[in-house]
C-alpha cells in the first residue's frame, strides 16, 4: 500500500463528503468543500491511495501565525496504519512554510493518545462555549 500526501491537494467534493461521512458516522452530505477550503483555509493535507482519497485534514487559520487542525479524518480500513499521524505532519510542514508559529488543535477525549503521543502536541489551557 503506497499512500502519497498532498499539501493544497485537489479536493473531489464527491469523495470528501463520503470519506467525512464515513470518518464521523453521519449520512453522506453535499458541502461544497472546494469554496469552503478557498474561503477559510490556509491549506489542506489529502492522503491517497492510487486514486482514492483515504484520508484529509483541514488548516483554518488566523492570517498570522495561528493554525488550526480541524476535520482528521481517515478511511477506516487505512487507520492504525499511519496516515492520520502523516496528514498532521504534512499539515504543520505546510503551516511552517507559510510563516505560522502555531498549530492549534481541539479533540474529543478518545483522540488524546493520537494528538499528544503521536503526533506530538502538548497539553495547553483553553475554553470552548458551546453555540
Amino acid at each position: 500500500m503506497t499512500i502519497t500526501y498532498e499539501w493544497r491537494g485537489d479536493v473531489d467534493n464527491s469523495a470528501l463528503n463520503k470519506l467525512h461521512a464515513e470518518g464521523f458516522g453521519h449520512p453522506v452530505g453535499q458541502t461544497d468543500w472546494r469554496a469552503r477550503l478557498q474561503r477559510h483555509s490556509l491549506g489542506w493535507v489529502c492522503a491517497w491511495e492510487d486514486d482514492r482519497l483515504v484520508g484529509f485534514v483541514n488548516v483554518a487559520w488566523d492570517g498570522g501565525v495561528h493554525a488550526f487542525v480541524l476535520d482528521t479524518v481517515v478511511a477506516q480500513r487505512n487507520r492504525s496504519s499511519g496516515v492520520g499521524v502523516a496528514l498532521i505532519r504534512t499539515a504543520a510542514e505546510g503551516c511552517r512554510a507559510a510563516g505560522c508559529e502555531w498549530l492549534h488543535v481541539d479533540f474529543e477525549e478518545h483522540l488524546r493518545s493520537f494528538y499528544f503521543d503521536a503526533c506530538g502536541f502538548r497539553e495547553t489551557a483553553a475554553g470552548l462555549i458551546a453555540l
